[in-house]
């Protein structure tokens, strides 16, 4: 959505500017947002929309270790959250009829049913309970993430690890090749192509990439890593950075500190599925990544972007006239999948969607709420029940594969403002709002 007034700071006499847009109603937003960039390097932005309207539009920080500021058009690599983004491609072809839930992906894709995968279908994958997270078995080294062709030759050799069905196994990187090759194969189009004729240029977004061009690479945000990455199990548990402690060195103490508070944590499947040989120096936020299509971990976003794209969902699958899913189809996308008994690599209940995840926030569990948060802190979720939508991107931390605190609060501070909102709305779904300046 392209604004036509300038930025404007949101101090409160933090040393943190915030710039940018926000309805005073939202004001805990930008408090929460301020927040988290006074407690780390690095910068952030976070976009909300309530009943269909941008009411918060916010960023601050800085963009790389040079210190630039972050700015209205600046990026951040996103991870997981891109999981939101390939799920809701793969609704909109469901929508159009081109595939189904319960079509075995063989159908669209027939050299996948090699080494008994004939009867997996897009539902399984979807639920992450095809048995092919295994990546670290997959491949020799993880820059063959790079090239799109080798990962689908590799897929199609590779035998579920588990019976497909039984298990719920997180698939960290392997997901945005399954759901990536399924889309190209029934629309003859690259998934990098799919992005911009399917959502970038039916919501007017301005910032989102699976697969960059070269013109966008100068809006991306510098990730900023932590200065070490060997920490001991107790800084891993309250930092959430799991990865780093699997190849730290110290797995088999944290695995004794979680056994002790009662999660039983199966460090061999995590490995297989999050850390392919070579992970801990594949560069993420280099040129060359952003420039391929990993539509599981290398989405190129604003938060704005994310949010729109949300926003659609969270009013019924349209906004502003624009219908990007039938009612129908998203009824089936956000139901809660029956889940198997047993869970790898992550050993919680995330309340699966079709590629979706159940949200938590520092306010609660909205129950009808659905989205995908990621690695480093990132993520992105809607909630019909209150036409809700909610993103943030940042460039600094670790943080679970399924985001850290950071997300938790902005999205409880949003889930607050938008529950205390009583009052009717301020302007129809329809129009496009003049946001009001106001300190937080």
């Amino acid at each position: 959505m392209a604004y036509t007034r300038p930025a404007q700071a949101i101090p409160d006499g933090s040393r943190t500017s915030i710039d940018g847009w926000m309805h005073p109603d939202f004001a805990g937003v930008a408090s929460a947002l301020r927040g988290l960039i006074d407690s780390g390097p690095g910068g952030a932005a976070v976009c909300v929309y309530h009943r269909g309207v941008c009411v918060a539009d916010l960023w601050g920080g800085v963009k790389n270790r040079s210190g630039a500021p972050w700015t209205q058009d600046t990026m951040a690599p996103s991870f997981s959250t891109t999981k939101g983004v390939a799920s809701t491609l793969m609704h909109v072809a469901v929508d159009r009829g081109l595939v189904d839930y319960d079509d075995a992906v063989a159908k669209h894709w027939p050299e996948f049913a090699q080494a008994g995968k004939e009867r997996i279908t897009i539902r399984q994958v979807m639920a992450h309970q095809s048995g092919l997270y295994h990546i670290r078995q997959m491949i020799d080294r993880a820059d063959r993430m790079l090239d799109w062709e080798y990962m689908v030759r590799a897929i199609e050799r590779t035998a579920p690890i588990h019976e497909p069905g039984t298990r719920t196994g997180y698939h960290g990187l392997t997901y945005g090749y399954l759901i990536g090759e399924i889309l190209q194969r029934v629309t003859g189009r690259t998934f990098s192509r799919l992005v911009q004729d399917e959502l970038v240029r039916p919501l007017g977004l301005d910032g989102m990439y699976v697969g960059a061009p070269d013109e966008a690479l100068p809006r991306a945000a510098e990730l900023l890593w932590p200065e070490t990455s060997v920490l001991s199990p107790v800084d891993l548990l309250a930092s959430g950075g799991v990865a780093s402690a699997l190849l730290s060195g110290g797995a088999t103490a944290l695995q004794g500190v979680l056994r002790f508070v009662g999660v039983q944590l199966d460090l061999a499947s995590m490995l297989d599925a999050l850390a392919p040989n070579g992970i801990s120096s594949f560069e993420f936020g280099a040129h060359d990544t952003l420039r391929a299509a990993i539509p599981a971990a290398n989405g190129l976003f604003t938060a704005r972007s994310l949010a729109r794209m949300y926003a659609a969902l969270a009013g019924g699958g349209e906004i502003d006239g624009v219908r990007l899913l039938s009612p129908g189809t998203l009824a089936r996308a956000t139901e809660v999948q029956e889940a198997p008994a047993g869970r790898v690599v992550i050993p919680f209940d995330m309340r699966w969607r079709l590629g979706y995840h159940g949200v938590a926030t520092t306010r609660g569990v909205p129950k009808k709420a659905f989205g995908h948060f990621g690695f480093g802190g990132s993520g992105a979720w809607a909630d019909p029940r209150r036409d809700l939508a909610v993103a943030l991107i940042v460039n600094s931390g670790l943080g679970t594969p399924f985001g850290d605190s950071r997300i938790l609060r902005v999205s409880g501070a949003a889930l607050a403002c938008a529950s205390a909102r009583t009052s009717p709305p301020l302007v129809e779904r329809a129009e496009t709002p003049a946001l009001v300046y106001a300190p937080a």
